[in-house]
């Protein structure tokens, strides 16, 4: 496959990938957003990498069921 070819493969998956987050995303960034000021205010504190590592094992535990 040409170097031409593999671009356009890539460029073509990372469109598919963004139309399928869009699609699925549960609900708007905002909303995401606000929650997380919210969890803030009440004194929980979570990074993006605790959030995203959460996300990852709820996803892998709910896969395996």
């Amino acid at each position: 496959m040409s170097n031409t070819g593999i671009l356009y493969s890539f460029i073509g998956g990372a469109i598919v990938g963004a139309a399928a987050a869009l699609l699925l995303a549960p609900e708007k960034g905002e909303n995401t957003r606000r929650r997380k000021e919210i969890l803030q205010q009440k004194g929980i504190l979570c990074s993006d990498n605790e959030i995203d590592a959460l996300v990852e094992q709820l996803t892998e535990e709910m896969d395996a069921k």
